[in-house]
């Protein structure tokens, strides 16, 4: 504990005797200052023992000792020494009945205590305080240390909130709780979800002060308490984008053997969360070569390469998920990089430039996480290759990441995505190692075909069951279509008929006359002569299901929306 007023009284060689202020002795002083001046107030900051022989003051005025005191006061002073037997053989009353009036301590100093001697109490007291708090936090240290070693960030947590005197919690990339210490931590931490996250998005190393649950005495009365933790909250990692977040809850403001322990379990948590760039490098090339190995039709190969890496994912049905961001698909490339080969940002953060990719990893691989699955994340060029167990946590995830980004997208939007935070993701259908190739092959496709449709996600196995139609939004069959269909329009532009809505509806009906000339509302006779002009004007016959295809595909292609 730092020195106090009282711990000064007690103090055997002082020989203070209090004569005001009695029930105010534990304030911590946090030094001893001497004054003569009249009004000492513009120099002191805050929590001083001011010490007097009233050289300056009229001590024996009653209004000039309470406006003095009052001033000391609302400066937080929070004592005053009153030396005897120099100036005055005896504490004035007028000064004692104003410290008594404003609640300020008043100590009386005899004479043969000389202010120095005070000052070195307080100033050896102070260096013993910084000395416990020295040794406690490296003995701190040394138990969060041996915890880790022995029972991993779990143990690290219990002992971190057995030093602070409240608890502790770790969240993970998604701001969900892994840990927490006591047990009835865990919901309590839960609630701070949204700070973790607004965390996140300052570069590391960031912190913050927030308010959490307030403590109960037992696990039962967690959701029946008051908001009265004070709770810090510290980023993990050392990439610019912080992985995870420490919290600790106290009941009051950190001391400085408590401070030395948080900062002691930022490290190590950072150590054990973190591989080093070297390492983590190591693993993304180790991913890379594994991916590579498969899409080659090598599955075995790539065991014997990924050993207890990714445990049993290369022997179980798997999913390939493909994905694209707009900033991706609009960056201008001289040369692609080669398929598995990381993307990293000048830093050499993989995934740095790519947000919505990167988003995407983290989804991917916190859900595989909690659920204890394991999962291959890739960089493949521009794109991100995502391998998962089917039916697993990783990929509904990433199904409900992406439906997420559907509903948050605004109406207005263009279908065709190209904007630089649009994200496209292709879904293979369930396939094993040996067909890696073919699922790589169909997530690509789904791809494809979700960009087309505007949307963020497609499913291979939904390819089929949904239309062709959105499949023709390209220029190519654009500039096709209105080639094939520009001899007909030419003709209508003349006023000599209505060709193209006569093979429409003749189209439209497979050809029936009857029911065709009806939707157009002119004579069967009327519709077999425009028909006739067709073939004439596009010198092929109707009678070629070749050409009804492509004429039927060239309407729907240049059809307004």
């Amino acid at each position: 504990m730092p020195p106090t007023l009282a711990s000064l009284v007690h103090h055997s060689a002082l020989k203070l005797t209090v004569r005001a202020g009695e029930d105010r002795l534990d304030v911590p002083v946090r030094w001893a200052h001497v004054s003569e001046l009249a009004d000492p107030v513009p120099y002191m900051e805050g929590g001083e023992l001011l010490l007097i022989t009233a050289l300056q003051l009229d001590a024996e005025d009653p209004e000039a000792m309470h406006r003095y005191v009052k001033r000391l006061v609302g400066a937080g002073v929070v004592g005053l020494g009153f030396a005897v037997g120099v100036n005055y053989d005896h504490v004035p009353e007028a000064l004692v009945g104003a410290a008594r009036q404003e609640g300020l301590p008043l100590l009386e100093v005899p004479r043969r205590t000389p202010f120095l001697a005070i000052s070195k109490a307080v100033s050896a007291a102070i260096a013993a305080e910084q000395y416990r708090a020295v040794t406690e936090g490296f003995a701190a240290q040394r138990e969060l240390t041996r915890r880790t070693l022995t029972d991993g960030p779990e143990g690290l947590l219990g002992v971190l909130a057995a030093q602070v005197d409240g608890w502790a919690a770790l969240y993970d990339a998604s701001g969900a709780v892994v840990a927490a210490a006591p047990e009835w931590a865990g919901r309590r931490a839960a609630r701070l979800t949204a700070d973790v996250q607004r965390l996140r998005e300052r570069p590391a190393p960031a912190s913050s002060v927030v308010g959490g649950g307030g403590g109960p005495d037992n696990a039962e009365n967690t959701e029946n308490t008051e908001n009265t933790d004070r709770v810090e909250l510290h980023s993990l990692g050392t990439s610019r984008r912080p992985r995870s977040a420490l919290a600790v809850g106290t009941a009051a403001a950190l001391g400085t053997a408590e401070r030395y322990a948080v900062h002691s379990a930022i490290a190590l948590l950072t150590l054990t969360t973190e591989r080093s760039r070297s390492l983590h490098e190591a693993g993304l090339r180790i991913d890379a070569a594994v991916l590579r190995m498969l899409l080659a039709g090598e599955p075995d190969h790539a065991r014997t390469v990924a050993g207890d890496l990714y445990g049993g994912l290369l022997d179980a049905p798997f999913r390939m998920i493909v994905a694209e961001s707009g900033a991706a698909r609009n960056r201008a490339t001289t040369a692609a990089p080669a398929p598995g080969d990381p993307v990293t940002d000048a830093g050499g953060d993989p995934l740095g430039t790519l947000g919505t990719l990167s988003a995407l990893a983290e989804v991917a691989e916190t859900a595989a996480a909690r659920s204890g699955e394991a999962v291959l994340v890739v960089p493949d060029g521009e794109r991100l290759v995502v391998l998962a167990t089917d039916g697993g946590a990783a990929v509904a995830a990433c199904v409900e990441h992406a439906a997420a980004l559907e509903a948050a997208r605004p109406a207005a939007e263009p279908r065709a995505g190209g904007d630089e935070e649009s994200l496209v993701i292709g879904l293979s259908a369930p396939s094993g190692p040996i067909a890696a190739a073919t699922a790589y092959k169909q997530a690509q496709q789904a791809l494809s075909v979700a960009r087309r449709r505007g949307r963020v996600c497609v499913e291979h196995e939904h390819v089929a069951a949904g239309s062709v139609l959105p499949l023709l939004a390209d220029d190519a069959v654009r500039a096709f279509a209105d080639g094939l269909l520009r001899a007909l329009r030419d003709h209508d532009a003349t006023g000599r008929g209505d060709l193209v809505a006569s093979v429409r509806a003749w189209l439209s009906r497979h050809g029936q006359w009857d029911a065709a000339a009806a939707d157009l509302g002119v004579h069967r006779h009327t519709l077999r002569y425009r028909m006739r002009r067709v073939e004439e004007i596009l010198g092929r016959s109707l009678d070629d299901p070749d050409v009804r295809m492509e004429l039927w595909l060239a309407l729907k292609a240049t059809a307004p929306e």
